[in-house]
């Protein structure tokens, strides 16, 4: 298992800041790992389980249209 901080998980997934915060209180999206201090953190895993669902949501539309 992997943590990874803000910076990847905007990289991976193309979100800004704001709606990665926004997806999280609306439950749409992986919720943090609080790390102590100010630091928290996202399970890698979980953040590719939820890009996985976009494709699989996208691919899903493609073959019903």
């Amino acid at each position: 298992m992997r943590l990874i901080k803000l910076k990847e998980v905007l990289h991976m997934t193309g979100l800004s800041r704001a709606t990665v915060y926004r997806f999280m209180a609306a439950g749409g999206f992986p919720m943090k790992v609080e790390l102590g201090g100010n630091s928290v953190a996202w399970v890698e895993s979980e953040v590719e389980d939820w890009i996985n669902e976009k494709i699989l949501k996208r691919d899903a539309s493609d073959t019903a249209a």
